[in-house]
């Protein structure tokens, strides 16, 4: 019996559409298209060894089976996880709706007003609960942001400090331990002494430029920390806070009483715990800092127009990394999950969100008490949603542990103590269930029953002290929206805001937007995936084991790699934990002093940032006028450094979009001199199936799952950097401070989580299940294709930069746009007028100033291909147009791009060329306009005056802004 092959669904070109697309190319077949592409030396001898391909029917019957092997308990084990209520209305409409999933990182800000608003929205949600004046879109987790918050304090540290080597950083010992376990890793490739002990015995000997306390602690108890941060103050140090959202509108925040950041993470915002993620943490610090902050902020600014018009500011730090200068290698953010987080917040304004922390704080207390009376110790006397108790012995441990998993209750245990952490989901009848534990263990009873009247009226368990008394949440954003009607509508009129791959192709180079298709996606909303407690026992997530076993084994095959980590939650993280682990394996050998990093000049910002951070000194190596490496200059660098050398990153096929073809001579140059291979698997698309990293000779490769394996990302993230080793490299993969994982002589951990971002795993273990071994390569084969079929209809319109020796581009292209400066005309301008086409733009300036990277990916069918050809050829008239004096130079429709319903539509009408042509340049986009929400952004404005949380209601409804 035929069935129908997942892959016909997720690649684009039909059979006929193919034979047209290789005619105008000019090759006979793909095949023969790939042989002129990719050289034959480093092609695959077989083909890859993945299981039958599952139909989407099957792929579903299967999940539902892996997702029956997780025991969903009630889990009370924090630590930073929470079961949490998702509305419905911000999960069908914004976490199961590709118009919010589908988007891109908002760098063409014009066409993402919606997103950049509910960010804005986000931003302004942790600036007031933490009280500090700036905060950012979210970063990874809670210990990488703890990590960053480190490393910018050590970057800000004053002149007497860094004169005196104040390098050592006190962290207490009642923060989370996977936050301690990331911060280790972070300290010391960059000379930092972390100092882990108790708050009330820290001194400074002028040694420290600060310290990281957890509010509230680990153990629950909530502290009041004010003449502890006097002190660290006092000694010219820093103070950061690790927190949490949802006690902060309990607590007094941080910021009040001195902190100078705050982080934590945003996950009991209506984030599912999904076994670890994806969760957007947050950070927020004073004024002072704006221009430190790692990641991106969201800021107002004014259109060409002088409309409110948002933006990312200081893009600098987002879309220019500092390279070898850099502290971070922030490139993905937790965009998707921030937004729901935010829109938690905006639905239930702050009296919802006091409400639902006030039943749980009573709830907790209730708790305590009622565990008191029955003879349990706890030591908890000031807490917000966790008590400590004192069993006495690990037999007793074992006792409530049995007792407990009968129950199908966990709870957090460490050595003769018990946590418990309870949430907004815990019911009256799952406190009663706690108690008998207990009873049954103690062999005490209980004499009533508890009800909703005693949690009622157990009242609060945070001292006067420590209670918030300062307002949040006051902007109308937060009291608009309590039906669901209305907060339907808000969330949809944001979304109307922006360009997702639900209008059109976004054929950015180097970030590959395919098909995010929707049976990878369906699971994730299951309670099995979702429900799931990072830390619970194995025996609760076997489902999960068994994806991440196979995962791990099919992306083993994939990349010709002996071992694979799935704990890496970001490209730019799995840069770094490859990095680590080359480090780890030097050091193992007694070869400490490797440390140079030879990097090309066309390497990605995140590269040159996470050698910095993996403590490698940088040197760069040039590229030839192919945009190749240049071997000589690597010969002569690796033998400049032959006794230090520690690696090489280099993307393949390379940034400028072709397959180099001395790839294999430069790694056998590395190899021959002693150091590691690291290959930047940005451009895996153009490999899978073919080659490998592992076949050209590469000993370590990151994995953009949000890439190449189909996740979506999430208007900025998520997103997921695995990394492959060669066995050599396996026995240094990263450990995990509460979850056995990793290697043998495995590094700390990278991310909070021991496989980052489980949840989302799903979706590229859902693209191999489905497409196998003939359809990811078929895939890579329609990746080749669309882009030399795009290559063949520009090349008489813009010159492409760069070609391979067979005059085939690999999966992407460079299209050179530097001579229009000549008219006026910048890339920049080219991308804005895109906009009027309905188009997002390629790649900007990346690697290339004034050029840009085009990459339609294996999922657009050729009458999509077409329209974004045409769309260029049209504007390549346009600015002809300019050239030739028929357009003036200083006031023509590229440059006054995008052009706005508003402007279209008003009275007054002041440009030389007409609304038809504005807004309507070729006849198809009448059938399906996409309107820009604002004209070309001031980013200067938005610089000089940077506003990082909501506006008055009144610059929304007026849309201007006053600085």
């Amino acid at each position: 019996m035929s069935k129908e092959q997942f892959v016909s669904r997720h690649v684009g070109p039909r059979v006929k559409e193919v034979e047209y697309m290789l005619s105008v190319i000019g090759k006979p077949s793909i095949d023969a298209l790939v042989d002129a592409t990719v050289p034959q030396g480093i092609r695959l001898a077989k083909p890859l060894n993945l299981p039958a391909p599952l139909t989407e029917q099957e792929y579903m019957g299967h999940i539902q089976g892996l997702a029956k092997k997780n025991k969903v308990f009630k889990s009370y084990i924090g630590l930073g996880y929470y079961n949490t209520f998702t509305p419905s209305v911000i999960r069908r409409n914004i976490f199961e709706n590709p118009g919010w999933y589908t988007a891109y990182t908002p760098y063409q800000a014009e066409i993402a007003q919606g997103r950049l608003e509910a960010l804005l929205n986000y931003q302004t949600v942790v600036s007031d609960l933490t009280g500090l004046p700036v905060a950012n879109a979210s970063l990874l987790d809670e210990g990488t942001s703890a990590a960053e918050a480190m490393n910018m304090l050590h970057g800000v540290r004053s002149k007497d400090a860094v004169k005196r080597n104040a390098n050592k950083f006190f962290v207490s010992e009642l923060c989370f331990p996977q936050t301690i376990d990331v911060l280790k890793t972070r300290a010391t490739p960059i000379g930092i002494e972390l100092v882990i002990g108790n708050h009330e015995e820290f001194e400074n000997d002028g040694s420290f430029f600060g310290a990281l306390v957890q509010y509230p602690a680990a153990n629950g108890e909530a502290i009041d920390y004010r003449a502890f941060t006097e002190k660290v103050k006092a000694s010219d140090c820093f103070v950061a806070v690790a927190s949490d959202l949802l006690a902060l509108t309990l607590l007094t925040p941080p910021g009040e009483w001195g902190a100078d950041v705050v982080v934590g993470s945003s996950q009991r915002f209506g984030v599912p715990m999904g076994y670890g993620g994806p969760h957007a943490a947050f950070f927020s610090t004073k004024d002072d800092f704006k221009r430190f902050i790692p990641g991106r902020i969201i800021g107002v600014s004014i259109d060409m127009y002088g409309h409110k018009a948002l933006r990312m500011a200081l893009q600098t730090r987002e879309q220019h990394i500092k390279r070898d200068k850099a502290t971070s290698n922030i490139c993905t953010a937790q965009a998707l999950l921030a937004i729901m987080a935010g829109m938690y917040a905006v639905y239930h304004g702050a009296d919802g969100l006091k409400n639902i922390a006030g039943n749980i704080n009573n709830a907790t207390n209730l708790l305590a008490n009622t565990l008191k009376a029955v003879g349990v110790n706890v030591e908890s006397a000031n807490f917000f949603d966790t008590i400590s108790i004192e069993t006495g012995s690990a037999d007793m441990i074992e006792k409530v542990k049995i007792e407990a998993l009968s129950a199908q209750i966990n709870f957090n245990y460490s050595g003769t103590k018990i946590t418990i952490s309870l949430d907004e989901t815990t019911t009256v009848a799952d406190l009663n269930a706690i108690v008998n534990v207990f009873t049954g263990v103690y062999g005490s009873t209980l004499t009533k029953e508890l009800t909703e009247k005693d949690i009622d009226a157990a009242g609060s368990a945070i001292p006067t002290a420590l209670q918030r008394t300062s307002n949040f949440l006051t902007h109308p954003i937060f009291n608009s929206f309590r039906s669901e009607s209305e907060m339907m509508r808000y969330i949809k009129r944001l979304e109307n805001k922006d360009l997702s791959l639900v209008h059109s192709m976004i054929s950015l180079g180097s970030c590959t937007m395919k098909l995010n298709a929707a049976t990878e996606l369906i699971p994730l909303s299951l309670p099995e995936f979702g429900g799931l407690h990072p830390f619970i026992p194995a025996d609760q997530a076997q489902g999960y084991r068994e994806i991440f076993t196979n995962l791990e084994k099919w992306l083993c095959e994939i990349t010709g790699f002996a071992a694979v980590s799935l704990q890496p939650n970001s490209g730019a993280q799995g840069e770094y934990a490859g990095l680590m682990v080359i480090r780890a394996y030097h050091e193992s050998r007694g070869d400490h002093h490797r440390n140079i990093a030879l990097i090309p000049q066309s390497a990605h910002g995140t590269n040159p940032a996470s050698a910095v951070m993996a403590g490698m000194n940088v040197v760069v190596v040039k590229t030839d006028e192919d945009g190749n490496v240049d071997s000589a200059d690597l010969k002569a660098k690796a033998e400049q450094h032959s006794a230090n050398l520690s690696c090489l990153m280099v993307t393949y096929p390379s940034t400028h979009g072709v397959f180099e073809e001395g790839i294999t001579e430069i790694t056998n140059i590395i190899h021959q001199h002693g150091g590691q291979v690291y290959m930047d698997g940005a451009n895996m698309n153009a490999q899978v199936g073919l080659t490998s990293p592992g076949n050209i000779g590469a000993d370590v490769c990151h994995l953009n799952l949000h890439k190449t394996f189909a996740i979506p990302h999430g208007g900025g993230g998520p997103g997921m950097g695995p990394i492959g080793v060669a066995a050599h490299l396996a026995p240094f993969l990263p450990k995990h401070a509460l979850v056995e994982t990793g290697g043998e002589q495995g590094i700390h951990a990278i991310s909070a989580a021991p496989w980052g971002s489980s949840l989302i795993l799903l979706v590229s273990y859902a693209y191999i299940a489905m497409l196998g071994a003939e359809g990811v390569t078929n895939a890579t084969k329609y990746a080749i294709l669309n882009a030399n079929y795009l290559k063949a209809r520009l090349k008489a319109h813009f010159p492409i930069l760069y070609e391979g020796k067979n005059g085939t581009c690999a999966h992407e292209m460079i299209l050179d746009c530097r001579n229009f400066k000549a008219a006026g005309v910048e890339v920049a301008d080219i991308a804005k007028r895109l906009m009027d086409y309905g188009f997002h733009a390629p790649t900007v300036s990346f690697p290339v100033a004034g050029t840009i990277m085009v990459e339609p990916t294996e999922s657009e069918a050729l009458h999509e291909l077409d329209r974004f050809a045409d769309a260029m050829i049209s504007i390549r008239e346009e600015i002809a147009d300019i050239e030739n004096g028929t357009a003036a130079k200083d006031n023509n429709v590229v440059i006054n791009a995008p052009h706005t319903s508003r402007l279209v539509v008003s009275d007054t009408w002041d440009k030389p060329y007409s609304r038809e042509k504005a807004a309507f340049p070729l006849n198809w986009i009448r059938d399906n306009k996409f309107w820009p929400s604002v004209g070309k952004i001031d980013n200067a404005y938005g610089d000089r005056n940077l506003v990082c949380t909501c506006l008055p209601m009144e610059a929304y409804e007026n849309e201007e802004v006053t600085a």
